[in-house]
């Protein structure tokens, strides 16, 4: 047994649910549509008992806030509390938790280490530490409570008993962003953790001293992982160089030493109440059961194995809502999109929603002859939806599924971030970055006729870049823009972003160039009049706690392979608004150009190419967008919002 964890899986009815969006006029022209998805998701949840003996169940809630509240859930009458975390969540969540021995929830995100006591119903320990988040926690034979945290190796231990706490730091570096998902002590009290994605690698750590050892050498580390570890019953540790190598060979850890081993681990794993954001404990101390817990219908159902009973409960909580991670019109005149769970879909005719549980989290999308493309993560996962058909919940083995299921290209991409439909009105094009660990993601050519896929690895276009944004020049040509940034956990390996144009007949490049020395990403791309390609550029190293991006507007002559325009736009305009799945130039139906910036929108003078400030929004946009019946559609956190395109103005520069 890896980890004691099930995933949790939060969906609404099957059947069609729609409901008043109520829009609201925040002025200037720009409306609030509302909140298309008003659920929270579970980063952990632990059936457990309070301190009268009660069944209760414990959830850590991620909405777009993060995670502001731990709820508590009566499993005997389905009553419920929040109780709001002593600190900020900074748009944080978590990673790891753990429910000890002596029945306290832990977690540890934004740098703060927490304890919950369902006893007492209260927080009652919080510590600061180094950032950011535990990706593994465990407990030692003391009692102590360990975590691990992501990025950089901090390790920290808290004594329930005595209330003594103590943050070691950071105690291994490396070059990118680490993840340690399994963590274990010996009965010496020595701690291993395991390390990945670019490079697996198992670190002892004496506690006394916090002195840190990796135990691998360079060449038996395994790239593209991660090692693995866990505690034993006979009081050692067993680990793994690479976890997905379950025959071995293994290796005993004890003392801070790693032996190799002939023959596998005893693998009788040490029972421990723990896990990642999945974590999912069922059973209560009672011997009752968690059979569901649905927080988007606010469900919970129990059952008692010894009386063969079933009860459900119905509870409530609070929320701001999901985030939404892509929106855009529909070829049925509605604006569609998706949240880290749920599919939406927003009729301005009717001002009504419609929800439904979506396939994973819908990072961009694109139609195409009357059909609706999305690329998903994680698994880069290619979806087809006909809205003129019944929905039908998508199943990779059902054919009859509305939206269709129709590829995934991980590894070489796993986190979407630009899909296009070409002209040609058959080809879709999907790119993004690679699965965690690696560096430089591909391209995926779709035939939505033939269902042929052509999957074209970072090697044979840019090595060690990922395309971030396309644009068609022709039938023939393609151009792109790529991006520095790795995989999650990956290592950055190119020194700066390129423009590249492709021949879709052949797949290989005729030109690329880094056209911005020192830029990092082209994070968008938009044909503009006379062939002319209208882009965004960033000169920033990418920074996942970042929340804005981009910061140079530039137009592009590709017959003359030559930079015509540049505008640093930061200081007049602000910083550009983001998401996975960039949307920020937009292209109305006569023409006109718009650039959808964090708070500000503004529109290209197709002429002197300068930017001429529209309006400034009353919310923040945080992810483009689209254009139907004359109004830009984006998000503002978990908010579909529109702004009304005025009448256009003629430019004059002086």
């Amino acid at each position: 047994m890896k980890v004691i964890l099930q995933r949790v899986v939060l969906s609404l009815t099957l059947t069609v649910l729609t409901v008043s969006a109520a829009t609201k006029d925040l002025g200037n022209g720009f409306a609030d549509h509302g909140v298309p998805t008003p659920i929270s998701s579970a980063r952990g949840i632990v059936a457990t008992m309070d301190g009268s003996g009660r069944d209760v169940v414990l959830v850590w809630l991620n909405d777009v806030r993060g995670c502001p509240t731990l709820l508590m859930i009566n499993a005997e009458n389905g009553l419920s509390k929040e109780y709001p975390i002593p600190f900020s969540s900074g748009c944080d969540l978590p990673f790891a938790s753990i429910l000890s021995s002596s029945n306290k929830f832990y977690s540890h995100f934004n740098g703060h280490f927490v304890e919950f006591d369902p006893v007492k119903r209260a927080f009652t320990a919080i510590h600061k530490t180094i950032p950011r988040m535990a990706m593994s926690m465990t407990e030692d034979d003391n009692g102590r409570i360990w975590a691990a945290s992501y990025p950089n190796s901090g390790v920290m231990v808290f004594n329930p008993r005595t209330g003594a706490f103590r943050d070691f730091g950071s105690v291994y570096t490396q070059s990118w962003c680490q993840y340690q998902r399994t963590m274990a002590s010996d009965d010496t009290g020595w701690i291993y953790f395991a390390v990945g994605k670019t490079l697996g690698q198992i670190i002892a750590l004496n506690p006394k001293t916090g002195e840190a050892t990796p135990l691998f050498s360079e060449t038996k580390r395994f790239t593209n992982t991660t090692a693995y570890v866990y505690r034993d019953v006979n009081g050692k540790v067993y680990g793994l160089a690479n976890e997905n190598t379950w025959e071995g060979p293994w290796y005993e850890l004890y003392c801070g030493k790693a032996v190799k081993l002939d023959l596998p681990a005893p693998q009788q794993e040490k029972p421990m109440l723990c896990g990642s954001q999945s974590l999912f404990l069922r059973d209560f101390p009672s011997g009752k059961r968690i059979k569901t817990l649905d927080l988007a219908r606010r469900e919970l159902v129990v059952i008692d194995p010894q009386n063969q009973t079933e009860k459900t409960f119905n509870f409530d909580y609070t929320t701001a809502g999901e985030p939404i991670m892509a929106v855009a019109a529909a070829p049925d005149g509605t604006i569609c999109g998706g949240t880290e769970s749920q599919f939406f879909s927003y009729n301005p005719e009717t001002d009504q929603w419609i929800h439904q549980a979506g396939y994973r989290q819908w990072n961009t999308t694109a139609q195409q002859n009357g059909h609706f493309f999305v690329g998903v993560y994680p698994g880069g996962h290619l979806l087809e939806w006909d809205p003129s058909r019944k929905w039908i919940p998508t199943d990779r083995n059902c054919k009859d599924s509305n939206p269709l299921y129709l590829t995934r290209c991980s590894p070489t991409i796993d986190r979407p971030h630009k899909l296009l439909a070409h002209p040609d009105g058959k080809t879709m094009i999907l790119a993004g970055a690679p699965d965690y660990g690696y560096t430089g993601g591909g391209l995926l050519f779709w035939n939505r006729l033939t269902h042929e896929r052509t999957l074209i690895a970072h090697t044979a276009i840019l090595p060690e870049h990922t395309t971030m944004s396309l644009v068609t020049l022709s039938n023939e040509k393609l151009m792109g823009g790529t991006s520095t940034r790795p995989g999650s956990g990956g290592e950055r390996k190119a020194k700066e972003a390129e423009l590249y144009i492709m021949d879709m007949t052949t797949k290989k490049l005729d030109w690329h160039q880094a056209v911005f020395p020192g830029a990092q990403e082209y994070t968008d791309l938009c044909l503009g009049p006379d062939g002319l390609i209208y882009g965004l550029a960033d000169f920033s190293v990418w920074d996942p706690s970042q929340l804005t991006y981009g910061k140079r507007f530039f137009v592009f002559d590709p017959v003359r392979k030559k930079v015509i325009y540049k505008s640093d736009t930061e200081r007049k305009f602000g910083p550009v608004s983001y998401q996975q799945g960039p949307r920020n130039l937009l292209t109305g139906p006569d023409g006109r150009i718009y650039v959808l910036f964090l708070n500000s929108i503004a529109q290209i003078n197709p002429t002197s190419y300068r930017l001429t400030l529209l309006a400034k929004s009353p919310v923040p946009i945080k992810a483009g967008g689209d254009i139907f019946d004359n109004r830009i559609y984006f998000s503002s956190g978990s908010h579909l919002c529109s702004f009304k395109i005025p009448p256009d103005q003629k430019h004059t520069d002086k």
